[in-house]
Formats: C-alpha cells, sequence, structure tokens
C-alpha cells in the first residue's frame, strides 16, 4: 500500500503517536518523515489547543508554526 508513516491519535490523552514504516517493520518518530520539518510535538500542541480555542485561532497558530 506505500504508506511510510502513520499515526494514531489518543484524543483523551490529546498525544500523536507516530511511527515510520521501515524494513518490514515500524519504529516511533518525532518528526515526520513524509512532511520535513513537522514535529510530532506540534500536532499534539494543535491538539491540545482545540479544547481552549476554536479552528480559526488554532489555523492561523499552525500557520504561523509553519512560516518560522
Amino acid at each position: 500500500m506505500n504508506v511510510a508513516e502513520y499515526w494514531i491519535i489518543d484524543v483523551e490523552k490529546q498525544e500523536v503517536i507516530a511511527f515510520a514504516i521501515a524494513n518490514g517493520g515500524s519504529k516511533r518518530i518525532n518528526q515526520s518523515q513524509v512532511l520535513p520539518g513537522l514535529a510530532i510535538s506540534l500536532l499534539e500542541e494543535a491538539l491540545q489547543r482545540t479544547r481552549q480555542e476554536n479552528q480559526l485561532e488554532i489555523y492561523t497558530w499552525l500557520f504561523s508554526q509553519f512560516q518560522s
């Protein structure tokens, strides 16, 4: 299926667990290998912000993070 990585999102714990697929198995990663420069911690922070901010505020914040 050519899947290079997958993410498990635990909404209750506000946690993103990411894995890269390689050599017939998978390993946990802290940075996306498919989307270079995307830290998984950034996704977790965005998920946590959903509890206190609206979508527009989160999109604006994420956009500013990507421009930095």
